[in-house]
């Protein structure tokens, strides 16, 4: 590990701490980036070095590469790690670290773009043989174009945004009559969120369940899977308790999705960690998408496998070859993610300050996480507060591990998802294993479109505002405008009458 003399981690809250305590671990000096609104946080505390980098909005701060290069200039940080989020999956951002003459602790750029353009991807899986769901391989232009190609697949059918991820840019379409709505809707939604609004269409899986593949490759062309994690119970296709193994597949199903897994991986030069999704539904399963990047729910496999996943990255951006062909998996793992957002109130965010904190402890509970007493907690960044994880030798040992430490969580002053993911784990249903991507719809009232709507404006609204005060202070041209202004001119700006 000689060859890595400083790691910059280019990212913040819990991963940019997971990242910066590995390294520590291993000797290797780390430098922490920070925005106006992160200037106490834990990461920046807890690194050797830590750079400003600008105001709280991502566009101002953590998404600028100019700045990000600069503080690694400045302190003389030879590699990149990206955490996830922000500029993980940034196939120009990788580049340019390279060009920099830095380390970056990812896969390569090519690897990057070939999976992170979701159509190309899926060409690729089809010339790898990895099933797929039935659809496009190429965009759709319009909303007749896509009518057109959906008669032919069946309703219904899922518009997905091109390059998209995170359950942005993504609707169901369930006749005719509604695809040029949800076309404009996720067109819209999916040029905001990555800037390409572009769509794709395959046919809707009525009743899938999400299990994705970890995979480590190194650059001596060896390539393993670590297993399987079931990501089914999820809300708007943004994750909510995750676990491995799935209690949904057999071992001969298994081992057929891990080879899948790592053949996807092997088809594009894959190198580093990265996962491989599928769809799973009625024994089959298809190919969804390869997260380039550590995912959120790395430490469940963590916990049966017993690897650093942070370690192995910086292994093998190391030069150093895996070392081994398979890895042993023991017990059942679970994870919880604690999200600031109100389930009651259709998931609607939650903001405010953390004014009492208590995490969970005890054998074999881990607790990963950036609070602290004082923390405020903004539209700015992703809502994830902590992620709560357990082992134990059976499933159902788990389950009991993990509600006895949701019952000793408690974060004062914000509201969080953690009572649902207490009540999901106490259901029969979820205990015995049975359940698909809809299993929430019973738990959490349905979200109202019109409050979603002025959720998604008012947010806008806010990080517009926070630009503009970021440009009066910097002496830059700009004026004091009204949040309602802003918001009516985000409403303009979506094409939305006044």
């Amino acid at each position: 590990m000689a060859s890595l003399r400083k790691v910059l981690v280019a990212n913040r809250g819990e991963i940019a701490l997971r990242v910066i305590r590995t390294c520590r671990e291993r000797g290797i000096p780390t430098v922490a980036l920070y925005s106006e609104a992160d200037r106490n946080a834990l990461h920046v505390r807890f690194a050797d070095e830590a750079v400003w980098i600008g105001p709280a909005p991502p566009r101002e701060s953590y998404l600028r590469i100019d700045r990000i290069l600069e503080a690694a200039r400045r302190t003389g940080a030879d590699s990149v790690h990206p955490g996830y989020g922000f500029l993980a999956q940034n196939a120009e951002f990788a580049e340019s670290c390279e060009k920099a003459g830095l380390v970056f602790i990812g896969p390569p750029p090519p690897a990057m773009r070939a999976m992170g353009d979701k159509v190309s991807s899926r060409r690729t899986m089809v010339a790898a043989k990895v099933p797929v769901v039935p659809g496009t391989v190429d965009p759709v232009a319009t909303p007749e174009e896509a009518a057109r190609v959906a008669q032919g697949i069946g309703y219904p059918v899922a518009l997905k945004a091109v390059g998209g991820g995170g359950g942005k840019g993504i609707r169901r379409v369930a006749k005719p009559a509604d695809m040029a709505s949800a076309f404009r809707t996720a067109s819209g939604e999916a040029a905001a969120a990555f800037g390409d609004g572009r769509l794709y269409l395959e046919r809707y899986l009525d009743r899938p369940r999400h299990i994705e593949v970890q995979v480590l490759a190194d650059a001596h062309g060896n390539c393993v899977s670590l297993g399987e994690r079931e990501c089914t119970i999820q809300r708007r296709h943004q994750k909510l308790i995750e676990e491995t193994p799935s209690p949904g597949i057999d071992e001969r199903a298994r081992a057929a999705i891990e080879e899948a897994g790592v053949r996807a991986a092997r088809a594009v030069g894959y190198r580093n960690a990265g996962t491989v999704e599928f769809l799973w539904q009625d024994g089959s399963f298809y190919f969804l998408e390869m997260n380039t990047r550590l995912q959120v729910e790395h430490p469940v496999t963590e916990a049966v496998s017993g690897l650093d996943l942070v370690a192995e990255q910086l292994r093998i951006a190391a030069g150093e070859p895996l070392g081994y062909g398979s890895v042993p998996r023991r017990g059942h793992s679970i994870e919880v993610r604690v999200n600031a957002e109100d389930p009651e109130a259709g998931f609607a965010p939650s903001t405010g300050v953390v004014r009492n904190l208590r995490l969970p402890a005890g054998p074999f509970v881990r607790s990963d996480s950036a609070l602290y007493r004082g923390l405020e907690v903004t539209l700015h960044y992703d809502p994830i507060l902590a992620k709560v994880i357990v082992w134990a030798p059976t499933r159902g040992e788990a389950i009991a591990r993990m509600e006895r430490a949701l019952e000793e969580l408690h974060v004062g002053g914000v509201r969080t998802g953690a009572p649902l993911a207490l009540r999901v784990l106490r259901d029969p249903a979820y205990r015995r294993g049975e359940f698909d991507t809809h299993f929430l719809d019973r738990f959490a009232p349905a979200a109202d479109p019109a409050r979603e709507e002025i959720v998604a404006l008012l947010a806008a609204a806010y990080a517009r505002g926070e630009r503009e005060r970021a440009a009066l202070a910097e002496g830059r041209e700009g004026e004091a405008i009204s949040p309602w202004v802003l918001l009516g001119r985000e409403e303009r700006r979506r094409g939305r009458p006044r």
